[in-house]
Formats: structure tokens, sequence, C-alpha cells
């Protein structure tokens, strides 16, 4: 089958660009337990993991079985957001690019490829994290769970993030690793690749109806090149770009 060019690579963030469960388990523990909870054990909450933090602060809430109406959980919710951007602010984030994931992104950037991510992570966790790990001056818009009115895997986001991008959503392709990412891929009409090592809430990623699958995202310039993406198989360049501006 022929596989077509894209225009832009959208990318998802967690589980797919970076392993940040432990530090989401780790501000969540913190967050109930300014509340006098105890939080679901790490292996738990990495299966929590997709839909953003309102939606991690209710399963969390539903595992342990705690009554709290709305009010509270939104409390919970404000205190998670506290505890992980202070884990930022204190340098003791311990989430990292997957294997393949920095080469990835040099090798398409330099081939001249526009990429964004596209996360359910708030925009300044997300921003924060990219800079962090040196991966911002790579791509050229950040799109966050609070940078529209919707969600993934509602298309709302990715469709944003085309527009941003100036092309059409039936040229770009999304890479990401759930069910979440595949939903609002389909949705807005464009191509899906997943990685099998990501969370996808528990289920195997393998399992996604995807276009293909991506082993490592280390495989994604070789079948970009096979595609006819110039120079994408022609190595990592020596030193990065200028810094790209922080768009929602």
């Amino acid at each position: 089958m022929t596989v077509r060019l894209p225009d832009a690579v959208l990318f998802d963030l967690d589980g797919t660009l970076l392993d940040t469960a432990g530090d989401i388990a780790l501000a969540l523990e913190r967050a109930f337990a300014d509340h006098g909870h105890a939080a679901p054990p790490p292996a738990a909450v990495r299966r929590m993991i997709g839909k953003g933090a309102p939606i991690l602060v209710q399963r969390a809430v539903a595992a342990q079985s705690l009554a709290l109406d709305a009010a509270g959980c939104a409390a919970l919710v404000e205190r998670f957001f506290h505890h992980y951007g202070r884990l930022q602010e204190l340098d003791e984030c311990e989430a990292q690019p997957y294997p393949g994931a920095r080469e990835a992104l040099q090798v398409l950037h330099a081939a001249g490829l526009p990429l964004a991510v596209v996360t359910n992570k708030q925009h300044r966790f997300a921003c924060g994290l990219l800079e962090r790990l040196q991966l911002s001056p790579w791509l050229r818009l950040v799109v966050g769970g609070d940078s529209c009115e919707r969600r993934k895997p509602d298309p709302q986001p990715l469709l944003h993030a085309c527009a941003q991008l100036g092309v059409e959503p039936v040229r770009a392709w999304m890479v990401g690793d759930s069910v979440n990412d595949v939903q609002a891929a389909r949705a807005a009409g464009m191509p899906v690749y997943c990685v099998p090592y990501g969370y996808n809430e528990g289920e195997d990623p393998r399992s996604l109806a995807c276009d293909g699958l991506l082993e490592s995202l280390a495989d994604l310039p070789v079948r970009l090149a096979l595609a006819g993406l110039p120079n994408a198989q022609g190595g990592v360049p020596g030193g990065p770009p200028p810094a790209a501006g922080r768009a929602r």
C-alpha cells in the first residue's frame, strides 16, 4: 500500500514522547495526602492516565471508594496541579523521553517537517517538560489540554493544531499511544500511528485500530523516508535550531 507523505506530524506527549507516569503518580499521592486520603499505587495510576487531570482524579477517587462531591474532586485537581507544578519548580521531575524520541524529532525537523505536540496535559506543564528535556527546539507548536474547549478524544485539539500549522487535517499524521489519540485522529480525518509501549488506559496499545505500529519512534523517520520525505534517514543534526515559540 502506498503511504502518502504528510505535511506535518502531531505527537501525543505522555506515553508517546515522554514517560511521565512516575511524576503523575507522585503528584497525585501528595494531593490525596493533603486531604487525608491514600492514593492508588503507581501501577494503578499508570492505567488511569489519558484523558487529562480531572478524569485522572475522578478515576483515582473511584478506585479508592471515596465519597467526594464535585467540589471535593475539584479541590483535589487543584492540589494535583500544585504538586505537579512543584515537581517542575524544584527540579524533582523524573520524566524522560522514550528511546528514539529525541532522535526522531531532530531528524524530522532537519528534514523540514513541521512538528507539534497535542496533549491533554495542561499547556504550561507540557511546555515546561519539553523545555526542561530540551525537546522544544524541534517543535513548532504545543497544544495543551487547556488550549481548546475540548480535549482528546474530541478532534478539536488536532484540528486546532492543523489550523495553526496551516495544513489540512487529512495531510497530517497523528502519533500516539492510546484510544484517545486514535479516536481524535479518526474524527479529524487524519492517519494515526501508535507506539506499543504507552499507557492506553491499561489496555494493550497493540490492539488499537491505527494505521500502523511503531515499535520505537526511531522507526518514524524510516517510515517517512519510505513515503518520500527527503533526508529523513540522513542522521541527527549537530546542534539545535533556535527555540520555537510556546504557541498554544
